[in-house]
């Protein structure tokens, strides 16, 4: 029997398919969400023409996964290939499907997590404004965190934050509790890399009261990224200082922990900005070969950041074909890195 993994690469390698295989699970995984459901309806969730829909069917229904019988549906084989191997055993379905739609109320859902995640923000330290902290509300960090699961990479993938002093970490940690319950058997993982001890400590301590998949690592990002979490990871976040170098370091980090995939998102918040620097910002985007996904103004709060109004945008990135770190990763970075760097520079 194969194995999932090779099971999608098999499908990838028989089906031309410019979107590669983070496209090809994301077809399962809506299969597995919402059979039966039509070529036409599974055409509009993913944005793939009809005929590539049809032909990626026809090869899950080849291997056993899936079947025709009034639309799409999973057979016994590949319901539980989906959820032995990629984790979603024990997932609340329900739950998945009304968040990843966006129709339940956030609030209201997470009652239990905000009581939770309000007293951890509150406890947690200070932001150092001289490597250009500022703290993200709890409501932003959760509703970061909703991203990772409405971009399929939340069950069963490795999950890095670069930079973490808004605790996203501990947002999507609680989120999967809240998806499996008291069983908790997820197999995602989740990796913090900060130059800040305090917030290491913190989330480690976190962690621990609370049981959530969250391991740290102190660096600085100025030197290279660890060896060991070099193209290892599924998607990342970054909240970096709001300077063009602060941005390019960040994500050129990021991007080197990346799998060597294209479609993986990269989760950049960033400070609203003039129209000058917001092409200056696109075209280094660029220049490192990834493509804007969505611009979401006014996504994140923030608690007493008035320079930029308490609220910024988030950017969700694709890497392509074309992605590259723009800075080697033996490479120690020099340059002003921080505001207040930068502005003495000047």
């Amino acid at each position: 029997m194969i194995s999932i993994v090779d099971y999608i690469k098999e499908i990838e390698k028989k089906v031309s398919i410019d979107e590669g295989i983070i496209a090809i699970e994301q077809f399962l995984i809506s299969v597995y969400f919402e059979s039966p459901i039509s070529n036409k309806e599974l055409a509009r969730k993913l944005c793939l023409p009809i005929p590539l829909i049809v032909a990626i069917k026809k090869e899950f229904i080849k291997v056993g996964i899936m079947k025709q019988d009034s639309g799409i549906t999973m057979t016994p084989k590949g319901n539980a290939y989906v959820e032995n191997y990629l984790g979603y055993q024990g997932l609340n379905k329900v739950l998945f499907n009304e968040l990843n739609k966006g129709v339940c109320n956030i609030e209201e859902t997470f009652l239990e997590e905000i009581l939770i995640i309000e007293k951890i923000f509150k406890g947690r330290p200070k932001p150092d404004f001289s490597i250009d902290q500022t703290h993200c509300t709890y409501i932003t960090s959760l509703k970061r965190s909703l991203l990772a699961l409405k971009n399929n990479t939340l069950i069963n993938k490795k999950i890095l934050c670069v930079g973490d002093d808004d605790l996203v970490s501990v947002s999507l940690g609680l989120l999967l509790k809240k998806l499996y319950g008291d069983g908790y058997k997820s197999k995602s993982e989740i990796h913090v890399i900060d130059i800040d001890e305090r917030y290491l400590d913190y989330i480690n301590r976190i962690s621990h009261k609370y049981d959530l998949p969250i391991t740290c690592h102190k660096m600085d990002l100025r030197k290279s990224m660890d060896k060991e979490l070099i193209n290892k990871f599924d998607c990342f976040y970054t909240d970096p200082p709001y300077t063009m170098n602060g941005l390019h370091l960040f994500l050129s980090r990021g991007i080197s922990a990346l799998k060597k995939i294209k479609g993986l998102p990269i989760f950049f918040s960033f400070a609203h900005k003039s129209y000058d620097y917001s092409f200056e910002m696109m075209k280094k985007f660029n220049e490192m070969g990834l493509s804007v996904y969505r611009i979401m103004p006014k996504f994140n709060a923030y608690e007493g950041a008035s320079i930029i109004g308490n609220i910024g945008q988030l950017i969700i990135l694709k890497t392509t074909s074309y992605t590259s770190l723009n800075i080697e990763e033996d490479t120690y970075y020099k340059d002003c890195l921080y505001t207040k760097e930068v502005k003495r520079s000047k």
